[in-house]
């Protein structure tokens, strides 16, 4: 989707007893004060004993304060990575669980029917590829370029990927007006650099890609596997030449191109579009295309591609598509390559967990309705709408307070901050699948429907009032999302929960853990890419040119900051690529570091276990970032993921001269930063 889920999964739980931390109380007149009892991490909702305090903070303010949790924390063997996200979302999962545990008992009810039929192996088992051949048999029966072009929209229904991705959002230019938006797509690996960059990670990762091919084409009946299996990857080499970059398909700006269906037609020459489009609705008039070039370049590809190879890549993507709900000697065979090779993952996560996954894929709201009645209280909503309330007046204060941006700029930015839309826990209506058939032992075919539904879904919204009520996550997601042309911020009920928050917690800890959270999310919509939309959502050029100018110096030593994190010798952080989610965090803590101050109105908060108040809010900032990975899927995040690496979440404390102030940092750290280079934005 358009919009950006703009937190990144990352940190766990430890429950470990508290070890008291080995600085200094700077604050001689505060006074010492039990925390409170009930807190569900530490003393006071830190865990303290995951600390390790012979590391200075000054040096890596993460392993300060998550080294000894880091270092006793394995990963899962049915994860790539673990930390405090994973914990939360393997506790969604359980209870989750224990909903569809009861669903499946109930007559009539379309989740339990869902899961019933995932759990239940051996039918799966038996029944094999059986439901999946028809449409593989459709796939064969194409003899001409046009036939295959008739297939498109079809796939595209059924859930099938091929050369071009679309949907339908909002218009940026017309936040009021739906309409269908396109993408580039038409490769298997995650990005074009696995393609085209020569060194001997990617080229191992590109000879097991080609044997992933050639196996699922042997496993589908095909002959001659290997030789087909590398005339695919030659065409998809050649689309990943025209593919934009990750940097230019996150731009709002260059991936605004709108055109008439006739313009449409004039760049993918080789590839009648129209017609395509119009097939998948007949609403579908203009369209807004963010790649021109690449879809230009993948016509060209695709007229100049035998039509074997077309169809092979079909029946690829089809068992890629559908292998959750096929046997498992087609689940494995992806898993193998896109959980452990790619990701460094050596074990499936159990059958029952998988079934919690598609449910929720499948009819989500159903499952997610449950989940919050039972889960969510009404005091954690009214604890966050306190927060949420005191983020966004410090995000006003910091706007009136900035040096950089001009009067009148100021007045728009305000007027953006007042017209936000909050949603916290989960939506006020839930979608309506009466119209989703779902029958009991049919897996594959409950899949299939879930598919067209949503696509019918999807498509229905040309033409119609935007659902400002609609969700981009469910209630049990774990994790946090902007959504630009809403104008809104929106928080999931699973992560209203600790490490994040607790009710009974220290506001500190809360205010530097969801408290940064909100004003991240809050933040994005004045970032590099959310600062192009106004009050009304719509990609607007009002900001002064002073205003750009300041801001994208600002960024340029941000980007310089991150682009100088080498996490292997031959990997780094990608300033440019994560420059929106840096800006988020430095602007996040900025932010909830004001809105915890405030709150305390006026009075010096006590001095807990040892650490001030202040100290207690940046702790909190970096216990939630605790995540462990593997190398693979590391590696993989630098290129994919537009999120720094935890680690250097929690580095970002280096900017904050209340940072400095709460520890003291020499200036021999290898964090520390003169005042002068500290990158100050809001």
């Amino acid at each position: 989707m358009k919009f950006a889920l703009k937190l990144a999964l990352a940190a766990s739980v430890s429950l470990a007893s508290l070890a008291a931390p080995a600085f200094a109380q700077s604050q001689s007149d505060a006074t010492q004060a039990p925390a409170k009892e009930a807190a569900q991490l530490g003393t006071f909702g830190f865990d303290t004993a995951g600390m390790d305090t012979s590391v200075s903070p000054a040096d890596d303010f993460y392993g300060y304060a998550n080294g000894k949790w880091a270092a006793n924390t394995p990963i899962p063997a049915d994860k790539s990575n673990y930390g405090m996200f994973t914990a939360l979302d393997d506790l969604s999962k359980d209870r989750v669980k224990l909903v569809l545990d009861a669903e499946k008992d109930r007559a009539g009810s379309k989740a339990g029917d869902v899961y019933a039929s995932y759990i239940d192996q051996a039918t799966v088992e038996k029944t094999g590829l059986k439901p999946i051949q028809p449409w593989l048999k459709t796939v064969r029966s194409v003899k001409s370029r046009a036939a295959f072009e008739k297939l498109l929209p079809v796939a595209a229904r059924n859930g099938v990927g091929a050369l071009f991705g679309g949907y339908v959002g909002q218009d940026d230019k017309n936040p009021d007006v739906y309409i269908f938006q396109m993408y580039q797509a038409g490769t298997g690996l995650p990005d074009r650099d696995m393609y085209l960059v020569e060194n001997d990670k990617f080229e191992g990762i590109r000879k097991a890609y080609k044997a992933y091919l050639a196996s699922m084409l042997t496993l589908a009946g095909e002959k001659s596997a290997d030789a087909r299996a590398d005339a695919i990857f030659a065409m998809e080499k050649r689309i990943a030449e025209v593919q934009w970059t990750r940097e230019d398909s996150g731009d709002a700006t260059k991936t605004y191109n709108k055109m008439s269906l006739a313009q449409l037609d004039a760049i993918t020459p080789g590839l009648k579009m129209s017609s395509i489009l119009t097939k998948l609705s007949p609403k579908i008039g203009d369209v807004i295309v963010n790649q021109p070039s690449a879809l230009t370049g993948i016509s060209k590809i695709y007229a100049e591609t035998d039509i074997a190879v077309l169809k092979d890549q079909m029946i690829v993507n089809s068992l890629s598509s559908f292998s959750n709900v096929l046997p498992d000697s087609v689940s494995d065979t992806t898993f193998a390559f896109y959980g452990t090779t790619l990701q460094g993952t050596p074990k499936r996560e159990p059958r029952w967990k998988r079934g919690v996954s598609l449910t929720e894929g499948t009819v989500g709201d159903e499952v997610g309705k449950a989940y919050a009645a039972k889960y969510f209280p009404p005091e954690t909503k009214a604890a966050m709408d306190v927060l949420v309330k005191n983020v966004l007046s410090a995000m006003g204060r910091r706007i009136d307070g900035l040096a950089w941006m001009q009067p009148e700029t100021k007045v728009k930015a305000r007027e953006k901050l007042a017209n936000f839309t909050t949603k916290i826990g989960y939506p006020d209506r839930w979608k309506d699948y009466s119209k989703l058939k779902i029958v009991r032992g049919d897996l594959f075919g409950n899949d299939l429907r879930a598919n067209q539904w949503g696509f019918d879904d999807n498509m229905s919204k040309l033409g119609q009032p935007i659902r400002r009520w609609e969700w981009g996550m469910l209630p049990q997601t774990v994790n946090a999302y902007a959504n630009f042309g809403m104008n809104e911020i929106v928080f999931p009920a699973a992560i209203l929960q600790p490490p994040f928050f607790d009710a009974k917690a220290d506001p500190a800890v809360n205010y530097g853990g969801i408290g940064a959270v909100i004003g991240h999310e809050v933040s994005h919509h004045f970032d590099d890419q959310g600062a192009k939309y106004d009050a009304t959502g719509k990609l607007a050029d009002w900001w002064t040119e002073s205003d750009v100018k300041a801001f994208e110096a600002a960024g340029k030593k941000l980007i310089a900051q991150y682009d100088a994190y080498k996490i292997f010798p031959d990997a780094s952080v990608k300033g440019e690529f994560t420059l929106g989610e840096n800006i988020g965090d430095l602007a996040g803590l900025t932010i909830a570091f004001d809105a915890y101050r405030t709150s305390l109105n006026g009075k010096e908060p006590p001095v807990i276990d040892g650490m001030s108040g202040d100290q207690r809010f940046f702790l909190g900032w970096a216990q939630v970032w605790r995540r462990n990975y593997r190398e693979a899927n590391l590696r993989q995040r630098l290129i994919t993921d537009p999120h720094s690496p935890s680690e250097q979440r929690a580095w970002v404390v280096r900017n904050l001269d209340k940072w400095y102030d709460a520890f003291q940092p020499k200036a021999d750290g290898k964090l520390y930063l003169k005042p002068e280079d500290r990158v100050r934005i809001w």
